[in-house]
Parts: C-alpha cells; sequence; structure tokens
C-alpha cells in the first residue's frame, strides 16, 4: 500500500480512516487479556475505528457497534466525577498526578508521598471509586453508570458476565484495595470500593461511544451530539493532563514523543485518545503488547497522528472551526457594474456562488470541519471559491483535501477556484484541472467575486449583456437623444485612447469632464492610510466616470487606471457648462441619466457594505 492519504479526490478524511483501518488490519501481533476468562473468550481479530470531530460526526471503519467492556477507559471518567464530587485539593490528598513507570496492576504506592501514583494505574483508579458519593453502593454505581452514559450520547449498561469473572478472579485488585485500606488512602470498606471499581470496568461500550467520549473531553466537556454537560472545563483541563502523562502506563514516554495526545487505554481491547477543541479517537482491538494496550489501537492513533497531524504540539489556533464567515453573490456583488438584466440575473440566480472565508491554522480538524460543510450545503453551487487570506498556515492534509474537494466539484459541474495571496495550496493554477473555468487562484477577493459572477451570466444570463464596445449613438448616455441633441453633444466630444495600466486620471486632479467609455475597461482605485491600493469599482464599455468631480468642482478622490487598452469619448467640463445656456434641455436629459446611473452604483453598493466591512 502507498502512503497513506495519497488518495484519489472525494471525502479524503474518510478515506485516510479506512486505510489506516486496512493498513493496521494485518498486525496481529498481541496476546487477549487471559487473567478474566470472559476477556479471555474474545473474538481476538475484531477491530473497529472510529474518529469523532468536536461537533460530533463520525467516521467509522470496521464494526463499530461491536460491544465490549471498558475497562480501564473508564478510569479518567470516574477520576473526573471524583473532583466534580470533592474538588481538586481534596483528589489531590488522595492521588498523585506523576507517571509510575510501572505496570497498571503493581501493588504498590509511592515511597514518599504513600499515595497511589495516579489514577490510572489500579491504586489510584480504586480510590477514585472509593470517592464516589452516594447513599450506597447502588446509587455510587447508578452515578457512575449516568456520568459515563452523558458522554457517550447515549444510556449504558453493566456486562453482568465480565463483571461476575473479574470479581471472581480480581484477587490482585482486592489486595491493592486492602493495601489502600492499611494506608487510609480508601477510608471505608476496601471491598465496597474495589467491587465498584469492577463494575464501573464492566460497562458495556462500542467504538462509537468511545469516540464520544474522547470528542466531548475534546468539547470542553459537553457532548457534541446531546449538549450535555459531563464534566466542568477546569476539571477536563486536569483529566486531560493526566491522561497525557499516565494514560498509556509504563508505554507513556513512547506514546506521547509518537502520538502526542491524551489518551486511555483498556485490556478489553479500547484505546481513546483525545485532541482538545478538535477530535475524539477510538480504537477497538483486543490484542494486546505487553503494557496491557492494544496492538491495533497503538498503531491505527500512531498512524492517524502521522497523517493528520494531530501531535499536540503541532496544534491549530483556530480548534472550533475553519470558517470564519460564508457568502454567496447574491448577498455581495463585486465592484463590477453591471447592466440592468445582468443584475436581474445575479438577483436570480447568485445563491448558486458561495464564497467561504477560512481563518487560523489549517490542520486536519479545521479542514475536515470546512470540507464537511462545504459538502452539505454546496450540493446547488455552480461556482465556489475558498478564501485563504486569514490563513497563517496549511497542513499537507488540509491541502490534499481541499484539492480534493474542488476536483469533486468540478467533477459535478461546480467550478472551484481560491483566493491564495500566500501560495499557502503550493500552486498558482489549478493542480487538478488544466482549464482556465475550474481551479482558478485569485489575489484579490472583489476579483473572485467578478469570476462567480461571470460564471453564473455565462451559464443563465439570456438577455443583452454588457457590450465589448459601444458607439456614441449606443452609448447609455446618449442613447434614443433627439437627433439635433446628438449632434450637438458628439460634436463638442473629445476623442481618447489609453493603453492598458496607464492611469488616466490621478487622485487630486482637478475635474477633467465626463468620460464615456465606448470600448475597454476601467477601475477606479483608492490608496488606505498604509498604501495598499483598493479597488472601488470597475467600469466598462457604456458606462462613465468623472461625473462627480465635473458637477461638484472638486478634485478626484483616487486614480482611474486602464485595465485593458481603452477608447473614450470626453465631455470636457466647458463643453458641459455651455450647455447650460445653449442647450438646457440636453443638459437636463444627460442629468437625469448620469443620476440614474449614480442611484444604481449606490444601490448596488448598499446591498453588500455590511458585509462586504465584516468580510474585507
Amino acid at each position: 500500500m502507498g502512503r497513506i492519504g495519497d488518495t484519489e479526490p472525494g471525502n479524503v478524511a474518510e478515506r485516510i480512516i479506512r486505510e489506516v483501518y486496512t493498513l493496521c488490519r494485518e498486525n496481529r501481533a498481541g496476546e487477549l487479556a487471559d487473567y478474566i476468562p470472559e476477556l479471555a473468550a474474545v473474538e481476538p481479530d475484531e477491530f473497529s475505528l472510529c474518529v469523532a470531530t468536536s461537533d460530533g460526526h463520525v467516521y467509522r471503519a470496521g464494526n463499530a457497534d461491536t460491544v465490549f467492556t471498558i475497562q480501564s477507559i473508564s478510569k479518567p471518567l470516574t477520576y473526573g466525577l471524583a473532583l466534580a464530587d470533592h474538588g481538586v485539593e481534596a483528589v489531590a490528598r488522595k492521588i498523585d498526578v506523576e507517571p509510575s513507570g510501572e505496570p497498571f496492576n503493581e501493588i504498590s504506592l509511592d515511597p514518599l508521598t504513600e499515595r497511589p501514583r495516579n489514577p490510572m494505574i489500579n491504586a489510584g483508579a480504586i480510590t477514585s471509586a472509593s470517592l464516589i458519593r452516594g447513599a450506597d453502593q447502588a446509587e455510587r454505581f447508578e452515578r457512575l453508570r449516568r456520568c459515563y452514559s452523558t458522554y457517550a450520547g447515549r444510556e449504558l449498561t453493566l456486562n453482568e458476565d465480565v463483571y461476575a469473572s473479574e470479581a471472581r478472579t480480581g484477587h490482585r485488585n482486592r489486595a491493592i484495595g486492602h493495601m489502600l485500606r492499611s494506608f487510609d488512602i480508601v477510608e471505608g470498606d476496601p471491598d465496597l470500593a474495589v467491587d465498584l471499581y469492577f463494575r464501573q470496568c464492566s460497562i458495556n461500550v462500542t467504538s462509537r461511544d468511545l469516540a464520544l467520549m474522547a470528542a466531548t473531553l475534546a468539547n470542553n466537556g459537553v457532548n457534541p451530539l446531546t449538549r450535555q454537560r459531563a464534566l466542568a472545563p477546569e476539571l477536563v483541563e486536569r483529566v486531560l493532563s493526566v491522561m497525557t502523562s499516565c494514560g498509556m502506563y509504563d508505554g507513556a514516554g513512547d506514546w506521547i514523543a509518537e502520538v502526542g495526545l491524551p489518551a486511555k487505554s483498556g485490556v478489553g481491547g479500547g484505546v481513546l485518545a483525545v485532541l482538545p477543541g478538535q477530535i475524539g479517537i477510538a480504537v477497538h482491538s483486543p490484542r494486546l503488547d505487553s503494557h496491557g494496550n492494544s496492538v491495533r489501537g497503538v498503531q491505527a492513533c500512531r498512524e492517524l497522528s502521522r497523517t493528520l497531524e494531530l501531535h499536540f504540539m503541532h496544534v491549530t489556533r483556530a480548534g472550533r472551526s475553519a470558517i470564519r464567515t460564508s457568502f454567496t453573490v447574491a448577498d455581495m456583488q463585486s465592484r463590477q457594474r453591471r447592466n440592468a438584466a445582468e443584475m436581474a440575473t445575479l438577483a436570480t440566480y447568485g445563491n448558486r456562488a458561495r464564497i467561504y472565508e477560512l481563518h487560523g491554522d489549517l490542520l486536519f480538524a479545521g479542514a475536515e470541519t470546512a470540507v464537511r460543510e462545504i459538502a452539505e450545503h454546496g450540493t446547488d453551487l455552480e461556482a465556489l471559491v475558498v478564501d485563504l487570506r486569514r490563513v497563517d498556515e496549511v497542513s499537507d492534509v488540509a491541502r490534499r483535501m481541499i484539492d480534493a474537494q474542488h476536483a469533486e466539484l468540478a467533477e459535478r459541474g461546480c467550478q472551484a477556484a481560491v483566493v491564495d495571496p500566500g501560495g499557502l495550496l503550493g500552486h498558482t493554477t489549478s493542480a487538478l484541472t488544466p482549464t482556465a473555468e475550474s481551479g482558478r487562484v485569485f489575489t484579490d477577493l472583489d476579483v473572485a467575486l467578478e469570476w462567480c459572477e461571470q460564471v453564473l451570466l455565462d451559464r443563465h444570463c439570456t438577455d443583452e449583456r454588457s457590450p465589448e464596445t459601444v458607439t456614441l449613438t449606443t452609448h447609455p448616455l446618449l442613447a434614443a437623444l433627439p437627433a439635433d441633441q446628438l449632434e450637438r453633444v458628439t460634436a463638442t466630444l473629445e476623442p481618447r485612447t489609453h493603453a492598458r495600466g496607464e492611469t488616466i486620471v490621478r487622485r487630486g486632479d482637478p475635474a477633467t469632464g465626463i468620460f464615456l467609455i465606448l470600448a475597454g475597461r476601467v477601475s477606479n482605485l483608492i490608496a488606505d492610510g498604509t498604501g495598499v491600493t483598493h479597488r472601488i469599482s470597475t467600469l466598462s464599455a457604456g458606462m462613465t466616470f468623472g461625473e462627480m468631480t465635473t458637477l461638484t468642482g472638486g478634485t478626484a478622490l483616487g486614480d482611474i487606471r486602464a485595465d485593458t487598452a481603452v477608447r473614450l469619448a470626453v465631455l470636457s467640463p466647458a463643453a458641459f457648462d455651455a450647455l447650460t445656456a445653449s442647450a438646457p434641455q440636453l443638459k437636463s436629459t444627460l442629468l437625469e441619466r448620469l443620476a440614474a446611473g449614480a442611484y444604481a452604483q449606490l444601490a448596488t453598493a448598499s446591498r453588500s457594505v455590511a458585509l462586504r466591512g465584516a468580510v474585507l
């Protein structure tokens, strides 16, 4: 098999998880936990892998509904409930939080503090169980079962057969319980504390349950599906901290170096791992290594961490969602002026072109959330733009996910592009499709908006489009004028041409007249206080500029630059003023048409100014 993640376009996250599952399925190393008869009787090659996001979406491979017992994965959950019942300081007087470097079932205490070294080994877990409040044993267990059920988002039950098997053979744990009682760590009946520990370990779960438990911890203690709180945020922090250093027993050091996730394993073959703020991972495979950890579980988590870049030392600063905002062309249009037919088309079909602005560090979790939201809401899209201007870092897996989705959209007839001035995706033209219609890369959002509009107009605008060129007689400012008025005004017009990139009007220039565009395109540009130039509007054949300075006698507020070769006709301020005496009706008509054009542009700008302010 090739490197994991080298997949065809599509749901890259799902395929990567499936590939990890397939890779690890061939590993049959390890042995069953034979010291508990019921665990020794399970199917040794059962295997499932689930990844749950912090908003509750679950990816699964293998039989994620296979039931097994939670075993030691219960330890951090019980520890969290003990912290909630008594507070951090009181629990700390009973249980330390130091790695033990010893097997999980060692009959020992720290020689200096005379306390269990941490709540993830059996001595610490039995102590945690002894701290659960309740009027009697039944109430204490019911509180534990309800707590675990809140994490899982469904009602969990006790496996009576496994409980009976553990109770029948758990002499070593009873020895630990009596040792704890002799040091007054457990203050009540040690047999009751050990019995409650047996019961908590015997609760049935599935891989999907464990993944949602992990996602609840990743989501600051709130189940992402039910929205019920399982644990307070400050206690989640402490539980995850202890899982980080102690959750994988005497294999914790290698785990943190290789995988880099807070985690907990159980001798039933389960592994639970958490990337705070982002995802939860669950694996079930009963064959164990010498540390008591699932062989496939450790391998799968290592592969996922490497491929998806999950190590907590490489964590995104935007853990919740990579999508800052999204909007359609119906919400906000480009600064390219359009004619009435084009505006009507964009009003009707604008919802078929959507822009998603991403932000933060785009690692696996952020990219997965963004790609999934785009997929869920993009079934009717014909144009899509992903804006990366506020993204600081893009991981390799995020690049693959974005590229794969764009290729999939292109196959469905949706043209996709990115705004990527920093080249974060690593290509300046589409790496997926060679055509100019899809996979475009822009440095400016407004140009990308204009591209979206063009896609929709090419598909849906059946009326007359804005022309490439106009004549004096068809220019909207002069069209349908009486012959004598047309002759009078055209006699005063001065023809001009400008090359692409040439500045026609500079900021601060006095009024130089009303410019009628006969061919080509120009842009109105304004520089901000930092010297960055912004495009205010783009005008094409049949439009005008310079009217405001001519009418008010002011100076130009920005530059007018030729985007292409441009052909103009200019009505000078003196010629326009002369119409007051020589042709007042003609001047009145021109003023009305200029005002109508200005109003249409103002209406367009008003519809998008609020959103543009938020986005830009």
